[in-house]
């Protein structure tokens, strides 16, 4: 008997990002397609937002709200009086923010066309923060405050648990019993889950599946893709439901749970490559043939007729093109799966296997997203936030895991960042050339942990080498492998910032935290980053075990040498969170702090609360480090003394002042001890010529070697000798970006007899400088 294909479909539930897709949907969508299987994706927070905000949207909002009891604030009775002002702006504003009429950037900027409610407040300072930025820059953050006023009131009326980057995330933070999410989702849906719904039913009916697999990636997502999966099992009652991601993988690795399983039938830990494998070829065996299809009734209900709270049982009925059989007797050669099992406890089942490697995941696949919807925000006024939110940014891993692993306030203990492998760069470039055509779009985010160095040089060659034009950003960490030259490297191949921890600026603190760097070598290396022009953000922590208060204020004086160094750009400052798979969590008295609470449930665990008895009041200085931050990032003042941005007395700052400065001027090491460094050129081949000119009444000839590049011509004139070693060995360099010529080895071929000068001194001579400002690394 034939049976059909199974018919995958991957969701992302509201909501994550609204300018560009999460992208594990994709990565899992190029995965299974790459093996044979049917399989589309939804974002279903894109469209829940589009749905939202728009004329239809909001009508039925104003409507719900007019016919409700709702006790309205001030601001919200504003808006309601204002609602032929957001029905007329909704659909332009929106246009605008994806990017499909940039013109309306003058009006919304120079005259009255967006309404205005309570997030415009403080709209006075926004010609300082964009009077370098741009128009549409300017009315990007406008239109998005303009998004926001309509957030908050539907987050005050209709839907109190919406959030442009969250849905009904308090459901899902540290809640270790499940009690309060089940009882939320037997309630009636409010208006946006109804309008959620109604997405995700033109989803179900488009693509008729008969698995669905849901990624949580924060507690944001969670209850809505609980949500989701229930009304799915209303619909489809033999589909099958699986959930992954971000947040099982750090909050649900003990469940106990057994109602978690009226909604999600698998839940697997880790990349879900493997644990996908597995459960499909489980589903496969299990499958009756399509001619008995007839044996057993189609159930289709509309959203009307949806009973809320009620959950399909797990008698095998059809779904779609496809009938799924009872398998509670089978054998499951599962891999890192929690299910509820026929006795209805949960049970983890995890047979060996070998891991799917990084090489060997496929291409992130997008076919299926709807690329145009999303929208280009500005949020905040921070330089790296807004890559965050604004443009579309395809999202791509350099490597799997931390080459690094040690940093003890971090989840170092899971597959995510245990397991570190690469894949060649040849195939990334492969990757990243398939995604252009795909989407069209040229901007990349490697969202690594943090990205290696070697592996992002090795990348950053095959782009030049294909010619292969990118932009791109990424995490990495502050270490010395980011040289000077290499920094310069990443900038040719189309890098435009960077993000990594500098955590707490001490180097006490670095030490207990295995970090791995210091203040002065930070301060190097994003020296070298801003000098290629790399913009640079720095991640800050206060609050980590035995900080004191006289650690956090000198923390904050080293951050205003940095910015006022000019050397660091953005930064943000996290209150630290212990948590149960980091080396802090798992070993609490080592840092002299103490767990207490909460006690493990039968449903999440991951953030855990303590007590630091030998540390500052930590929760006294969020505030002030982060008012002192948004001032310096703007260069405001930088010259006040720390006590200023406090309202309690704080001690005196014992760094000295010039700390930072001391470190940028500390010396690197010269040319000649760099003989095992690569050597790399980013301009074109010279054009050589011999010019002839008396001296002392006899001829002499001189080479002239004349460089042609972007932005300006140059050239250098030198000896016939070492025009004819040099003029090989830049053309060369300029054209076969597979030399791999090593410093050393050009120094073997130098003609130090006939050029009169040994090739040390060559390295430090006027030519060889002006060729390494010019652009020939060491790499």
């Amino acid at each position: 008997m034939s049976t059909a294909p199974l018919r995958i479909l991957l969701v992302t539930p509201p909501l994550t990002q609204l300018n560009t897709p999460y992208p594990a949907t994709a990565y899992l969508t190029g995965f299974l397609r790459g093996r044979g299987y049917h399989t589309a994706q939804a974002d279903v927070g894109i469209e829940l937002v589009c749905k939202l905000f728009s004329v239809e949207g909001l009508r039925r909002v104003f409507a719900a709200i007019e016919a409700g009891t709702f006790v309205l604030s001030d601001n919200a009775k504003r808006m309601m009086r204002l609602q032929k002002s957001y029905l007329t702006t909704i659909t332009p504003v929106m246009r605008f923010l994806q990017n499909k009429d940039l013109t309306l950037a003058s009006r919304i900027c120079h005259s009255r066309f967006l309404p205005e409610a309570s997030r415009f407040d403080n709209v006075a300072d926004l010609e300082a923060a964009f009077g370098t930025m741009g128009l549409t820059d300017h009315a990007r953050h406008l239109a998005t405050l303009y998004l926001e006023d309509l957030a908050d009131l539907i987050k005050e009326t209709v839907g109190p648990q919406f959030g442009f980057s969250r849905y009904a995330e308090h459901l899902g933070l540290s809640a270790t019993h499940f009690d309060e999410l089940h009882a939320a989702l037997q309630q009636a849906p409010n208006l946006v889950d109804e309008m959620l719904l109604e997405c995700f039913a033109a989803v179900l009916e488009r693509e008729q599946p008969d698995v669905l697999g849901f990624t949580v990636p924060f507690p944001g997502n969670l209850y809505g893709a609980l949500r989701l999966a229930q009304f799915a099992k209303q619909q489809r009652p033999a589909i099958k439901t699986l959930m992954g991601g971000g947040y099982p993988n750090t909050e649900l690795r003990q469940i106990k749970e057994p109602r978690f399983f009226d909604y999600i039938d698998y839940l697997t830990l880790d990349d879900g490559e493997g644990p996908w494998l597995q459960l499909l070829k489980y589903f496969e065996s299990c499958r009756l043939s399509v001619d008995d299809r007839q044996a057993v009734g189609e159930t289709q209900r509309s959203i009307a007729d949806f009973q809320f709270g009620e959950v399909a049982s797990a008698a095998p009925v059809l779904a779609g093109s496809a009938l799924l059989t009872d398998t509670s007797n089978l054998t499951t050669p599962f891999q890192r799966t929690f299910l509820r099992n026929a006795a209805g406890q949960v049970e983890y089942v995890n047979h060996p296997a070998p891991p799917v490697h990084h090489a060997e995941v496929g291409t992130p696949d997008y076919d299926g997203l709807p690329l145009t919807e999303y929208l280009s925000v500005i949020e905040v006024l921070n330089p790296m936030h807004r890559l965050w939110s604004d443009g579309r940014w395809n999202k791509l891993t350099v490597a799997h895991g931390c080459y690094w692993k040690r940093c003890s306030f971090c989840d170092v203990t899971l597959d995510y960042i245990s397991r570190y492998e690469t894949a060649p760069a040849a195939l990334l470039v492969d990757r990243i050339e398939q995604i252009v055509r795909q989407t069209g779009q040229t901007g990349f985010h490697f969202v690594d942990e943090a990205a290696p160095p070697l592996a992002l040089r090795d990348l950053a060659v095959e782009l030049l080498k294909r010619g292969v034009s990118i932009t791109w950003w990424g995490n990495i960490r502050f270490e010395k492998t980011f040289s000077p030259d290499l920094c310069r490297l990443l900038a040719a191949s189309g890098c435009i910032a960077v993000s990594g921890g500098l955590e707490v600026a001490s180097d006490r603190l670095l030490t207990l935290m295995e970090k791995g760097v210091t203040i002065a070598q930070v301060a190097r290396v994003t020296e070298g980053f801003t000098q290629a022009g790399i913009m640079v953000h720095a991640y800050l922590m206060y609050g980590f075990p035995t900080e004191t208060a006289q650690e956090t204020i000198d923390s904050l004086e080293v951050v205003r040498q940095l910015f006022a160094a000019g050397i660091v750009q953005s930064g943000f400052w996290h209150r630290f969170a212990m948590t149960a798979h980091s080396p802090v969590g798992k070993n609490p008295s080592k840092y002299h702090v103490r767990q207490i609470g909460p006690e493990p449930g039968n449903f999440a665990w991951n953030d855990l609360w303590h007590d630091d008895p030998t540390g500052a009041d930590h929760e006294l200085f969020g505030k002030g480090l982060a008012k002192a931050l948004y001032n310096y990032m703007h260069a405001v003042a930088l010259n006040e003394p720390l006590h200023f941005w406090f309202d309690f007395r704080v001690p005196r700052t014992t760094v000295p002042r010039q700390l930072i400065e001391k470190a940028l001027q500390e010396p690197g090491k010269p040319d000649a001890a760099k003989q095992n460094l690569r050597l790399f050129w980013l301009g074109n081949a010279p054009e050589l010529t011999i010019e002839t000119k008396p001296k002392k009444g006899r001829p002499l000839e001189q080479a002239v070697l004349t460089f042609y590049e972007q932005a300006e011509d140059f050239e250098l004139r030198t000896t016939l000798a070492v025009a004819a070693w040099l003029y090989p060995l830049l053309t060369r360099l300029a054209t076969d970006y597979d030399a791999k010529l090593l410093l050393k080895e050009a120094a073997q071929t130098f003609p130090a007899e006939a050029a009169g000068l040994s090739f040390e001194a060559f390295l430090i001579s006027p030519i060889w400088l002006q060729l390494r400002e010019k652009g020939l690394l060491l790499i």
